[in-house]
């Protein structure tokens, strides 16, 4: 079955970032926002969201340097 097309101008919110990147906590995330080359949010009201393509390039960078 093919996998399903990537909406390029889709955003996520901080919890399903934190599900795609393993179930991590909120305060993992924003330790990852200071610490690492990670995807900035763009701010909607007083939420946060990410664009969806640059979050799945970021784990796959960061998986390809974890091996």
């Amino acid at each position: 079955m093919p996998s399903p097309a990537i909406n390029t101008h889709r955003h996520i919110s901080a919890a399903t970032v934190r599900e795609l990147c393993g179930g991590i906590s909120d305060m993992t995330l924003w330790r990852w926002l200071d610490q690492r080359d990670f995807p900035e949010p763009a701010r909607i009201g007083r939420r946060r969201y990410w664009r969806e393509t640059e979050v799945l390039a970021w784990l796959n960078t960061f998986r390809e340097a974890a091996q």
